[in-house]
């Protein structure tokens, strides 16, 4: 039914099924000194941990009460059972997880808090987003959003990192392999290096893991990887691992420019049957987390890339799958834009709320070049005819 004022969906932009399940609220990572949980007794107000629910119930709201609602079908999520985790964890990690619920929750590593009810959330978030990838595997729908907390893209097979417990996005990969697909591609832009998926399937030629994230380099042991350009995968998996580390303070344009020079070329010679962006807002102008200036316009346009990218490469299949973005009401409307992107709607729907972020791209047209010269040298399947 349309709403009056709203936009009515046309066949040629569809809609995007979202799998969401309220009960991922129930993760809470307390209070602190941003995200380490430390109180130093002197401040009279201690925040959130930056992966809270407001974030979320903000995703959440704006798509069914914003202009974009009309072209949103929702689906409630479902929790994995622990058997269905081992397609890309080690049966000792899962282990390890179980017990630390049982014994009332532990600290797994720097900033990432397993509390009372964290892994009945991290269940739902990880059988949330297998069935969104389900839903496209049986042909019931192209386009699907999972849009789950905690995040997944940080959790390696063996350990958590970086707020993240299950590697969603890496599970939902692995079901459509063993579901049939030949090759699957997966593009993340959050603002910090995917290092858990590509972790994962570091070694297969059958996935293509592409991170386009700030330069940060690693953040202790439980981040083991720098997210440079020279961590290419290893034996059959080598030169299927692109990492694009980014100048600080990218934009819109930096980014565009990154993923038509980068990333288009990348997946035409790659030609995966499955495709799956994983976002994070974190890369936006205003996120306490990230310094990479994408506004609205920008994540706008990525949608745009990857939903042309899907429609040229995998029959349009396209699973998205939500991580990081702690702006508690930007991310929300970055979101907003990146679907309009993927509907490839004509007209933005909602104006940017906050402000023009000046840029230059111009360092980061270089650091592309770079990258791109060391890529077509070093990688077979990128290598110039």
């Amino acid at each position: 039914m349309s709403v009056p004022g709203q936009p009515v969906p046309t066949s040629s932009a569809g809609c995007v099924n979202v799998f969401w399940h309220e009960g991922m609220l129930s993760h809470d990572a307390g209070h602190g000194v941003f995200d380490t949980g430390m109180d130093p007794g002197f401040l009279d107000v201690l925040e959130k941990h930056p992966e809270n629910s407001d974030r979320v119930k903000n995703m959440v709201s704006i798509l069914k009460r914003g202009p974009i609602s009309p072209y949103i079908s929702w689906h409630s999520g479902t929790p994995a059972h622990i058997p269905d985790l081992l397609s890309f964890h080690s049966q000792g990690y899962i282990d390890a997880l179980v017990e630390a619920d049982r014994n009332g929750g532990k600290e797994l590593c720097a900033g990432t808090f397993l509390n009372p009810g964290s892994l009945a959330a991290a269940l739902l978030a990880a059988g949330t987003t297998l069935s969104a990838m389900k839903y496209i595997l049986d042909g019931h729908g192209k386009l699907a959003y999972a849009l789950v907390r905690p995040p997944g893209h940080h959790a390696q097979p063996t350990q958590a990192d970086g707020y993240c417990f299950i590697n969603n996005a890496g599970l939902a990969v692995q079901l459509a392999l063993d579901s049939g697909c030949k090759k699957a591609v997966v593009i993340d832009i959050d603002v910090h290096y995917g290092n858990g998926t590509a972790e994962g399937f570091y070694r297969s030629d059958k996935v293509l893991t592409i991170s386009l994230h700030m330069t940060h380099g690693t953040w202790g042991p439980s981040n083991p990887q720098n997210g440079t350009v020279d961590e290419l995968g290893e034996g059959e998996g080598f030169g299927y691992n692109l990492n694009i580390p980014l100048p600080n303070g990218t934009g819109d344009k930096g980014y565009e420019y990154a993923m038509i020079e980068l990333v288009v070329p990348a997946v035409k010679k790659f030609e995966p049957d499955m495709m799956v962006l994983v976002i994070g807002q974190d890369s936006s102008a205003f996120d306490p987390n990230g310094r990479q200036c994408l506004t609205m316009d920008g994540y706008r346009e990525i949608g745009r890339i990857v939903r042309s990218l899907a429609d040229k490469h995998s029959s349009g299949r396209l699973l998205i799958v939500q991580e990081g973005g702690y702006h508690v009401t930007y991310s929300a409307y970055c979101l907003h834009a990146t679907l309009e992107g993927v509907l490839n709607l004509a007209l933005p729907l909602l104006p940017d709320p906050i402000a023009y972020y000046p840029e230059d791209e111009a360092f980061a047209v270089k650091v592309v070049e770079s990258i791109k010269k060391y890529q077509r040298s070093t990688i077979p399947f990128l290598k110039e005819d």
